[in-house]
């Protein structure tokens, strides 16, 4: 343990699904770095591992689909955390909607928006991408997808 694992070890944020389009191609992954950051205008950022597939898709993605996940839609998290998609057509086994700028919107959500991607950030083994909402929707109620729920989940892409 680090010093700063005093620190982490005591987070609990929310997980989301980020998707993305591009080229023909369509990607998704759990993501565990998000969060709004900034009121007026309302921007949001995420964090894509460099060693994801969905990294590749979504540094030449015009928007972002960002979902938020109940606590009951585990399976759906282990779906887009546990398998990578250079191997696994995620979107063959959940239903999906096109969304703005063909983005990809997962069907039966807690809560979703599509933004578009406003700026990069390398942040190390991360890139940030700054989203601007322009469009979002709602669906299942529950408790969110938290950290914690989804750390028996191993990642599908290279450490």
């Amino acid at each position: 343990m680090t010093d700063i694992d005093t620190f982490t070890d005591r987070l609990n944020p929310d997980m989301c699904v980020v998707t993305a389009s591009a080229d023909g191609r369509q990607a998704g992954c759990l993501v565990g770095f998000f969060c709004q950051c900034s009121i007026q205008p309302a921007r949001f950022a995420v964090w894509i591992s460099k060693a994801n597939h969905t990294y590749d898709i979504a540094r030449r993605a015009d928007c972002l689909a960002v979902h938020l996940l109940t606590r009951e839609q585990h399976e759906l998290a282990e779906l887009f955390g546990g398998r990578t998609g250079d191997r696994t057509d995620k979107f063959a086994r959940t239903p999906w909607t096109q969304g703005y700028g063909g983005s990809v919107i997962l069907d039966e959500v807690a809560a979703w928006f599509v933004g578009t991607v406003e700026s990069h950030i390398d942040g190390g083994d991360h890139v940030g991408f700054v989203l601007a909402p322009v469009q979002w929707g709602g669906g299942t109620d529950g408790p969110l997808l938290g950290l914690r729920d989804a750390l028996d989940i191993d990642p599908g892409h290279p450490a």
